[in-house]
């Protein structure tokens, strides 16, 4: 990339523009792996995948194959899911229960803390000169957790989880810790890959409320989601450090018909004791919280049924970049432990039906997020000189809307949700971090 094109995006978003050909340049693409991907925290999974000494589960941190597991102490570990001895892949399964992982080609074998403890043949051919504490698993440089959330970084000098997290932990503790016991992961995470780009997915669930009515009217003609077309907008979308965001939906009123997202009156006690008075206040009004941490795990707890009955539930989703054109879907569904079993059984068939990857809603923005790959890939879209706006628009709220002094919560609050103030966020942190270390300066959004 040379200079002057990274400079003509940063003025771009600037402006409220970003480039179309951004979305799916090569070029773009194998900085964003190297400089986003291989130096930021990214989503493993939950410590409920975990439950005991020997439990694994296999993951990928973007093009890495990785083994996270349980050691006999209790400590979560992640490594390379690959032999040291010839690079094989490992372990094959999604998950399970091992006291040691053999590799299929050769034999080798590695403990639960990742140390080569078995040779085929050993000495006989290799002799005594090779030292077996040398050819150990080799680990994810980073792993820290956050309620229950496990996130790696290949960066051993990355700041740390919680400072990377920053404000959006006040709202994680919302989602994540306001029942006794915190949450846990029900069935497995479900995959499937689709025709996008990574940075247009997260921004649809982190920045985009303003897309519901339009993309998912077949959910208003069925009667699940209000005829309001400014539904999706009431409430505050919050911008927050590193290019995290999230947005509060209310109501037209400024609070939820159904208090706590719904949740049984008899949860309630719980909450009023592990969050304090304006995580409350928050929580209380809330409809939905949508949002993400940047750069592709994206969260949406809400309620979702069907016959009359909603049930609240929180996913969890990884947009995992699989090349410019193409992302793997990861989607976990997560449910408060508390809850009775009755009440986990009939949230989890209200996500299936919405969420899930037969889902109605997300069908829905699966086929547009094709389309702007499809749009976004030809010579037109592509062309970096052409003399006309060659760029998608991002104004919204640019210049007439001012934040909310008032909101309880932290980071900078603006009044509706039909605004890109977190999407131009977003771009801001990302086109940083692409530029680290290129002369050009991004300055503050």
């Amino acid at each position: 990339m040379k200079a002057e094109e990274l400079q003509q995006i940063k003025e771009n978003i600037a402006e409220g523009h970003f480039p179309q050909w951004a979305v799916t340049d090569p070029e773009i693409y194998e900085l964003e792996q190297e400089k986003i991907f291989g130096r930021t925290w990214l989503f493993l999974g939950h410590e409920s995948e975990l439950k005991e000494p020997g439990s694994f589960i296999t993951r990928m941190m973007a093009d890495d194959p990785i083994l996270l597991q349980k050691s006999k102490n209790g400590e979560i570990k992640a490594f390379l899911n690959s032999c040291t001895h010839r690079g094989t892949r490992l372990c094959t399964e999604d998950y399970g229960n091992k006291k040691t992982h053999t590799c299929p080609y050769h034999g080798w074998s590695y403990n639960l803390d990742g140390e080569l403890i078995g040779i085929v043949a050993g000495n006989k051919v290799y002799g005594e000169k090779m030292d077996k504490s040398e050819w150990g698993l080799r680990p994810v440089p980073r792993v820290e957790s956050y309620q229950g959330m496990i996130f790696g970084s290949f960066d051993p000098n990355a700041m740390s989880l919680e400072e990377y997290l920053g404000e959006m932990k006040w709202y994680f503790d919302i989602m994540l810790g306001r029942s006794d016991g915190g949450m846990e992961v029900r069935g497995l995470p479900q995959r499937w890959v689709v025709k996008a780009n990574w940075k247009m997915t997260s921004e649809n669930f982190e920045a985009d409320p303003y897309h519901v009515q339009t993309t998912h009217r077949s959910a208003v003609e069925m009667k699940l989601t209000p005829t309001d077309p400014l539904y999706a907008s009431y409430g505050h979308q919050v911008v927050l450090s590193n290019g995290h965001g999230i947005n509060v939906i209310t109501s037209a009123t400024g609070k939820s018909a159904n208090k706590y997202q719904g949740m049984p009156e008899s949860m309630w006690p719980m909450f009023e004791k592990n969050l304090n008075k304006e995580q409350l206040d928050v929580f209380s009004k809330v409809t939905n919280f949508v949002g993400g941490v940047f750069p592709n795990l994206s969260f949406l707890s809400s309620c979702s049924g069907s016959e009359g009955t909603r049930h609240n539930h929180l996913q969890f989703r990884v947009w995992r970049p699989i090349g410019p054109d193409k992302v793997e879907v990861w989607v976990w569904y997560m449910i408060d432990k508390a809850l009775p079993e009755e009440y986990k059984e009939k949230s989890y068939k209200g996500f299936l039906a919405t969420f899930g990857a037969a889902g109605t809603l997300e069908q829905d923005d699966t086929e547009n997020l094709a389309r702007i790959v499809e749009a976004s890939q030809g010579r037109m879209a592509r062309d970096r000189k052409l003399s006309y706006n060659n760029v998608a628009n991002y104004l919204m709220g640019l210049d007439h809307i001012e934040p909310d002094e008032h909101f309880p919560g932290p980071g900078i609050a603006y009044p509706t949700c039909y605004t890109d103030h977190v999407a131009r966020s977003m771009h801001q942190y990302w086109l940083e971090l692409i530029t680290k270390e290129s002369g050009v300066k991004v300055g503050e959004y």
